[in-house]
């Protein structure tokens, strides 16, 4: 998928392309966003920022900033993706087809678990709904796009290794798997499917890097700290040498 074997993962209102590059030297892939891009994930981000310390982007056009944003990172070497959340599937068609003529990845956000987005259905709630779940998946891998699903693991009746599997049969390519304090479903998850899985959270060195591709990750991805050059350089450190001993 990309090279080196680390990402730097999305931010919602502070991973653009700027973020990006900063991060190119020691990462293969960015997913900018999270980027909300219909009428209900964008009064839910609203809604989210309004008396809480967060930030959210929400520009006027949507899609206009996902293509600047993709514009100018065209010719660098870092390859792109744009986490999104949508309840409108014409929505994320759209961004879909943008990232698959910037040939980025779209990122569909199973993740987010702000109460704002999950009552309507967006963020985690897709994957208390597998046939949603699935529909939604299929809509973006029609337009040719590489397709991420971005997951939590921990969450009250959810089998996230036969959420995957569902995942990948509609076709995802990427599971990019936040796991939480459970480091081990990354294990569980690729015993069941064959999609390219990017490991998240708690990375910030070479041992917790190396303990999620032990597990059986093809990459990992640097969140909070991702801004940290030094934080990025151990683990790109890391594995750059983990697959070149394998």
């Amino acid at each position: 998928m990309f090279e080196p074997r680390v990402a730097v993962a999305s931010l919602s209102g502070k991973s653009d392309a700027d973020w990006a590059k900063q991060a190119s030297p020691w990462a293969g892939a960015a997913f900018l966003g999270g980027l909300a891009l219909d009428k209900q994930t964008r009064t839910a981000a609203r809604q989210m920022v309004t008396g809480r310390d967060r930030s959210e982007f929400l520009p006027e056009d949507p899609f206009g900033f996902m293509e600047s944003e993709l514009r100018a990172l065209d010719e660098t070497d870092i390859t792109p993706g744009f986490n999104v959340r949508s309840v409108d599937q014409s929505s994320l068609k759209r961004a879909a087809k943008l990232c698959a003529d910037y040939g980025a990845y779209i990122e569909i956000n199973a993740h987010c678990r702000q109460p704002e987005m999950t009552r309507i259905g967006a963020g985690q709630a897709l994957l208390t709904e597998p046939e949603r779940l699935a529909n939604t998946i299929r809509t973006a891998a029609q337009t040719d796009a590489t397709v991420s699903l971005k997951v939590r693991t921990e969450i009250l009746g959810v089998d996230l290794q036969q959420v995957s599997q569902t995942a990948v049969e509609a076709g995802a390519d990427i599971l990019h798997i936040d796991a939480m304090d459970s480091e081990s479903v990354i294990k569980d998850v690729k015993d069941r499917t064959t999609a390219f899985i990017i490991a998240n959270n708690g990375v910030r060195d070479q041992a917790t890097a190396i303990e999620y591709l032990e597990y059986g990750a093809d990459a990992v991805s640097v969140a909070r700290p991702s801004t940290n050059t030094e934080v990025l350089r151990r683990v790109k450190h890391g594995v750059k040498n983990w697959f070149e001993t394998q």
